[in-house]
């Protein structure tokens, strides 16, 4: 795991997660104004604002593109590309495990009315973002087409975050 990686959107909202301008001002002084540069500040705007929670391992905001009556993403404050980062550790299982109740509890909170939660990760290479994030869904998917994108596809697709938990649960050792 490694510190803030400076291209990398998702370090940048964990980094400096502030309800504020300060992000975009700070941002906008150290970014050329490429197309992709626009787009992680208008990301970035949107992300800020709508910032759910924050500790010192995760932060939480609403999806900008949300696919669900409520869409949130958990991300690592440590830059992690994907789920193929993350190893049989105490500190990696730890970490997913503390993602996990996040995005439950925000849930829980923001859609208690809904009658099904999805939580989950996109495995290379179809993740979008190379920033390890949780995708904490409160059903139903809207538009439903969006369900598509949550399909497991073996070692490709969606892996949902039980799963995964228990694909990285660090071995026991017995002395």
């Amino acid at each position: 795991m490694a510190g803030a990686t400076p291209s990398c959107v998702f370090c940048a909202i964990a980094a400096k997660s502030t309800p504020d301008n300060t992000l975009l001002h700070s941002l906008s002084l150290s970014l050329s104004l490429s197309l992709s540069s626009i787009f992680s500040l208008c990301f970035l705007s949107d992300s800020v604002r709508y910032l759910k929670s924050q500790d010192d391992k995760v932060v939480a905001f609403q999806d900008i593109n949300p696919s669900a009556f409520r869409h949130y993403l958990v991300v690592p404050v440590a830059h992690i590309p994907t789920v193929k980062d993350l190893q049989r550790k105490p500190d990696d299982h730890s970490l997913v495990n503390h993602m996990l109740e996040v995005g439950k509890t925000l849930l829980l909170r923001d859609a208690p009315q809904s009658q099904q939660y999805r939580f989950g990760f996109h495995q290379p290479p179809l993740n979008s973002v190379n920033h390890l994030h949780l995708h904490c869904l409160a059903l139903p998917y809207t538009p439903r087409w969006r369900s598509i994108k949550y399909l497991s596809f073996g070692p490709l697709g969606f892996i949902e975050a039980e799963k995964f938990l228990e694909k990285i649960k660090p071995s026991s050792t017995f002395q």
